[in-house]
């Protein structure tokens, strides 16, 4: 029967720690993707929030403004990349479209000069599908691809690369008519 030789295990421990470190990296990196997730997740979750506040922000001032609220519906997507005339708003509509495309860019909340207090690529319409009825749409651009919104969410269709990137909220107001 041979003798042990200590002679003869040289570079065992060393194989061991280079096992232990693998497993180790292998643990952080899938830790970091885990919170790589955790982070786009938390930012779908806020911007949707933040189009929700916006939703019920307009919808909000349609009904305060019932009389007028036919003068709430845009003919264009309202937020990013729109050329709304701020400068003299002449009724109440207008002021609160102005102050809802502010919102829509970010205007709320500033870091340096940049805009940052709204979703990504957020735009807002208000169409009337029917008499004293309101369909207000915000959309924006998400993160990761997903289901697109149906195809009754016109809103900002097409201009996120492709609808599987565009996220929708959408509500109804309806105006009641008021007799004496």
């Amino acid at each position: 029967m041979a003798a042990f030789s200590p002679s003869r295990q040289h570079g065992v421990t060393l194989i061991e720690v280079l096992v232990t470190l693998v497993l180790l990296l292998v643990g952080l990196l899938g830790l970091a993707a885990l919170q790589n997730r955790a982070h786009m997740l938390e930012t779908e979750s806020y911007q949707r929030e933040q189009a929700l506040v916006l939703l019920r922000d307009i919808a909000t001032r349609i009904s305060a403004n019932r009389a007028n609220a036919v003068n709430y519906v845009t003919a264009a997507a309202l937020g990013t990349s729109s050329t709304i005339d701020c400068s003299a708003p002449a009724t109440m509509a207008d002021t609160d479209l102005c102050q809802w495309d502010q919102d829509l860019k970010g205007a709320a909340e500033t870091l340096g000069t940049a805009r940052v207090g709204a979703m990504i690529g957020a735009r807002g319409c208000v169409s009337s599908p029917a008499t004293d009825q309101y369909l207000i749409q915000v959309v924006w651009q998400g993160l990761v691809a997903t289901s697109a919104p149906p195809a009754s969410v016109t809103c900002g269709a097409g201009l996120y690369g492709t609808d599987s990137f565009r996220r929708a909220v959408t509500s109804v107001v309806q105006i009641g008519v008021l007799s004496p």
